[in-house]
């Protein structure tokens, strides 16, 4: 039977169309990388991602469409004129500048690249950009990014060179008439290149976990800060927390230890503001270093000097830590009353209000861990509390602005039934709770007098709102108060123990002093819409998990993480031996004990048993040789019946007179075709007989006929039955 026809495809045109397509993936796979980041522009990324998208659609479709060279040098010198217009009118940065130029070079070499330089320049420009990712995130996202551009590299570079060995070899190689050759050269290179990057992450996890480093992360010390230190500096300006809780973006994950439902409330102090100047809160606080406690390097005693008399009951300590985000502040967030700040840090400040800042440059806030006492005095305890306050009190936190004379009025007439500080303070605290709407939709720009505003105008805000106008109303009573900025607990993942912390989650409350209680918090704003429960906000606890341990076991793996994974694997390579040798010893007696049953039932029994074995002997045999088996059964059958399947018939036939033959001396060689044969046999008579049987045996095999078939068997008894020579 003739062979199907296929289509040659020469060895270099195939190297060359595997090589461009992956070559534009790894282009495509470092440019998704950096643009996963969110540090590039919407019109950049859409711009470039078209760009993209249509050289795709050409390698998809088989086209071909290149930038003649010289339209590469105009273009390349009309876009450093643009060059300028981008720096001083559009982007205003350097970098976004410089950015846009590389991204646009990209995209034109990308569609007239020819020689191997080009392809070296577009790989050097993809590697790039996974490195500007690099220094950008510290994201999850970005692991799974770095393995795609890591498997399209190995496969890259192994076609690059392919490509290189094809066009400079010596000998031409020799056209394959068969394609599947070539998709067999795509299926061993897509198992290849997956497997060297296996090998390579391996690799690199090894010496990742057996080499721990000093710093927070990887190339931390380029990322660049956030918004968010704004709302946590020294200087406030009223509605910035506001600004900040438009963005869902995470801030840090906080594990409670002995806490595996969510039932905690906690609020996370940042810093303490005491002076008001109608529009903004400041912090005057000297700072002071934080002592570290005798005999541990890395913990950090908290107590404060002036909560060191606090009348606060039965303690109740709770243990927590923290994974914060890069977020490019040196504010540490704690629970109420901190005790103790364990981490991997040099030096710390603290000042009296309770915030406690981080002065290691080298080592930017990313996990710690802390012991705080939440207890607080009771209701009780709080009204009978004396109202004499010492001159620094009265001097810090009784400050007030130049004010509207209706906050004051408003004031006295919210209070006028309560008789003491606690109950002033709740009744406050209560009335704007209930008075006023909770909205985060506010003008950038902070009124002449927004606390006036606020009371008498428009009668909602967010959180700094309520909490100033508190405050204010409350030293107006003459009741020492401070603002404290920090953030509420957030949502809670069972699937990992933690609370996940959003900028969403920023908070401004108030804290009003108490003498022999100390400072004591109040919180007058309004709870916020819940959010509903949807599969989205599960799978996003998923994700969240992951991040979380990415950015622990990953981003912030050190020393410490190095000791705690050493102790946890030889621990749990113990138990593992441990259950190992139970269970080879249980099962080492399990045979033991039917080895002697065995035993006792052989010697009972002997000639039984060992029928009984031998049955089970060619029951084994039979069924390993069952396909052979079935085989013989239906050549015999078919041999029986030839006129029931002449074309199959006639094949058994044929090869049993071969046999025949052969044994009396006349062998067929496997190149000789039937016709062929015949003419080799030299005794007359058997190739006579021969002849028939190959005439009858074309008709049967060729010509499907049942009569010709029906005649073999008596031809093959002929020609066996013969006398030998």
């Amino acid at each position: 039977m003739a062979r199907p026809t296929t289509s040659k495809i020469p060895l270099p045109a195939a190297v060359q169309r595997y090589f461009e397509v992956a070559l534009y993936l790894l282009v495509f796979t470092g440019f998704g990388t950096l643009a996963s980041t969110g540090g590039l522009d919407t019109v950049t990324v859409l711009l470039v991602s078209a760009a993209l998208l249509f050289r795709g659609y050409l390698l998809a479709t088989r086209r071909t469409l290149l930038i003649p060279e010289r339209w590469t040098t105009a273009l390349t010198l009309g876009y450093a004129g643009f060059y300028m217009v981008d720096y001083f009118l559009i982007s205003g940065a350097f970098l976004a500048t410089t950015v846009h130029l590389v991204l646009f070079v990209m995209v034109v070499r990308l569609f007239s690249a020819q020689r191997d330089r080009d392809h070296y320049f577009l790989s050097v420009i993809a590697f790039l950009m996974v490195l500007a990712a690099a220094v950008l995130t510290v994201n999850s996202i970005f692991l799974l990014a770095f393995a795609g551009f890591m498997l399209m590299a190995v496969a890259t570079f192994i076609l690059m060179e392919m490509r290189r060995a094809s066009v400079h070899a010596t000998v031409a190689a020799k056209d394959s008439p068969d394609v599947r050759a070539y998709r067999q050269m795509a299926f061993s290179l897509s198992l290849i290149a997956p497997g060297i990057v296996l090998c390579i992450l391996l690799g690199a996890a090894g010496i990742f976990f057996l080499l721990p480093r000093v710093s927070a992360g990887y190339l931390n010390a380029y990322t660049p800060g956030s918004d968010l230190n704004t709302g946590f500096s020294d200087q406030v300006e009223l509605g910035r927390i506001g600004q900040i809780q438009q963005s869902a973006a995470v801030v840090m994950h906080i594990q409670i230890d002995g806490d595996k439902s969510g039932a905690s409330d906690f609020k996370w102090r940042g810093v303490t503001l005491d002076e008001f100047n109608g529009r903004s809160w400041a912090n005057h606080h000297q700072r002071y270093m934080a002592p570290r406690l005798p005999g541990n390097t890395s913990s950090f005693s908290l107590h404060f000097p002036a909560e060191a008399n606090r009348n606060l009951g039965p303690s109740r300590p709770i243990h927590y830590k923290v994974l914060m985000e890069p977020m490019g502040t040196n504010v540490f967030f704690l629970a109420a009353t901190p005790d103790i700040l364990t981490g991997n840090y040099r030096a710390l400040a603290m000042d009296n209000s309770g915030a406690v800042f981080d002065l290691d440059p080298e080592h930017p806030i990313s996990t710690y861990e802390a012991t705080s006492n939440v207890a607080q005095p009771t209701p009780a305890q709080l009204r009978a509390a004396y109202a004499n306050f010492s001159p620094s009190v009265q001097s810090n936190y009784l400050q007030l602005p130049a004010l509207d004379p209706r906050i004051p009025l408003l004031a006295q007439q919210i209070t006028a039934q309560a008789d003491n500080n606690y109950d002033r303070a709740v009744v406050i605290e209560r009335y704007l709770q209930t008075h006023y709407g909770y909205t985060l939709q506010l003008s950038r720009t902070v009124p002449r007098d927004p606390l006036a505003e606020f009371l008498f105008e428009r009668k909602q805000g967010h959180c700094e709102y309520f909490a100033s106008s508190m405050a204010i109303m409350l030293r107006t009573l003459r009741i020492p108060t401070r603002i404290v900025n920090g953030f509420r607990t957030g949502e809670f993942n069972d699937i990992d123990s933690q609370y996940l912390i959003r900028e969403s989650d920023a908070h401004s409350w108030v804290e009003a002093y108490f003498p022999g209680y100390g400072w004591i918090s109040f919180d007058p704003t309004p709870p916020g819409p819940a959010e509903a429960s949807t599969g989205w906000r599960r799978l996003r606890m998923y994700t969240d998990a992951l991040a979380s341990f990415w950015r622990e076991w990953v981003v912030n793996y050190d020393l410490s993480h190095q000791q705690h994974l050493a102790f946890n694997s030889t621990h749990n390579g113990r138990e593992l031996l441990q259950t190992l040798q139970t269970w080879a010893h249980r099962k080492y007696q399990a045979l033991l004990t039917s080895a002697h049953r065995a035993q006792d039932t052989l010697g009972k029994s002997p000639l039984g048993w060992g029928a009984k074995g031998i049955l089970v002997v060619v029951l084994l045999l039979l069924g390993g040789n069952a396909t052979r088996l079935w085989r013989a059964i239906s050549k015999f059958r078919l041999a029986a019946r030839p006129e029931k399947s002449p074309q199959l018939a006639a094949t058994i036939w044929y090869e049993r007179m071969t046999r025949s033959v052969g044994r009396q001396g006349w062998r067929k060689s496997p190149v000789q075709t039937p016709a062929e044969f015949v003419i080799s046999i030299e005794d007359p008579a058997i190739r006579k007989q021969v002849e028939e049987f190959t005439r009858r045996y074309e008709s049967a095999r060729f010509g499907d006929s049942s009569t010709d078939a029906a005649q073999l068997p008596g031809l093959y008894k002929e020609i066996a039955n013969r006398p030998r020579r």
